[in-house]
């Protein structure tokens, strides 16, 4: 692409080739006027100074009003379409077809929810939109405002963030955690009393390399205490550790629900009074009225 001049442009109103392409059309000076509701002696006025911007008299007076010379046919010809062109970028409605769009979103999501929305969220995309595809970047809640402000994400799903700064939170919806066990490890069908709660290990989900949650706060509160066995940043290996270990994991319900669907497992209200969280939808301002993501927006609202 040959470098743009910016200078040679400085030297050009668009105003100017508003009229000349008018004029153009009109053939009378008059009529330009009226279509352009401005005085005929603006349009005189404009007309001398195309002259002089392509140093060329770019039309002649005749009986049949005002006939282009070969320089203003040739400047018509290119000028145009250009200007057409301009015209559609600048005030046509952004749009997306879900069904012909060749386009792959970055969604930064935390494993939980990617393990509890994607069976329900791709074939959706898949099926209305077949060249639309996911880029996953796992995101826990410490990391995702900062994914979002340098552009490694587009879109995000995460707990209990507000908007601040250039991020739009969008809340979904709110959801509690299920404690799940296997029946061939511990052998009660639930639901748990506290003192059943505290009788096994566990194993819990940490962003942050603790062993200590709001669940173990709220368990210090009434001088309880539980035994973590296992620390990790994800959920994925719990439905088999479970399986092999008389242990609990307690998990967002929406997990817990999706885990039982494939798995032998048991669940139970959690007998501790851990607050329920709010799923949202993050994004930055900068792409807030982007129409791709207005319907990605729609797809996972949906899933959720």
């Amino acid at each position: 692409m040959k470098k743009i001049i910016e200078n040679d442009f400085s030297r050009i109103d668009l105003n100017l080739l508003t009229v000349f392409l008018v004029l153009y059309r009109e053939a009378s000076v008059t009529r330009t006027a009226e279509v352009l509701h401005l005085g005929q002696p603006a349009i005189s006025g404009a007309l001398k100074r195309l002259r002089e911007m392509f140093n060329d008299p770019l039309f002649a007076r005749s009986a049949k009003g005002m006939l282009p010379t070969p320089r203003a046919d040739a400047l018509m010809a290119h000028m145009q379409p250009l200007m057409e062109n301009l015209h559609r970028v600048l005030f046509s409605p952004q749009d997306f077809s879900p069904a012909t769009a060749k386009h792959t979103f970055r969604l930064g999501i935390s494993d939980w929810s990617e393990y509890w929305l994607m069976p329900e969220l791709l074939p959706a995309i898949t099926r209305d939109a077949p060249g639309v595809g996911l880029h996953v970047v796992a995101a826990d809640p410490f990391q995702v405002r900062q994914l979002l402000e340098d552009d490694v994400i587009d879109i995000a799903v995460s707990i209990n963030k507000q908007s601040a700064g250039d991020v739009i939170s969008e809340p979904v919806m709110t959801m509690g955690v299920s404690t799940l066990w296997s029946p061939q490890q511990i052998s009660f069908a639930g639901p748990l009393s506290i003192h059943d709660y505290i009788g096994y290990e566990h194993i819990m989900v940490s962003y942050r390399e603790s062993n200590n949650s709001e669940i173990d706060r709220q368990l210090a509160r009434q001088g309880l205490q539980r035994r973590v066995r296992y620390v990790t940043p994800n959920f994925s290996t719990f439905p088999l550790m479970l399986k092999a270990m008389p242990v609990f994991a307690t998990v967002p319900q929406g997990l817990a629900q999706r885990w039982q669907q494939h798995f032998d497992l048991r669940s139970s209200v959690t007998p501790v009074n851990f607050p329920a969280f709010t799923l949202c939808i993050l994004r930055h301002k900068r792409r807030a009225q982007g129409p791709a993501l207005n319907w990605l927006m729609t797809q996972l609202k949906a899933a959720i």
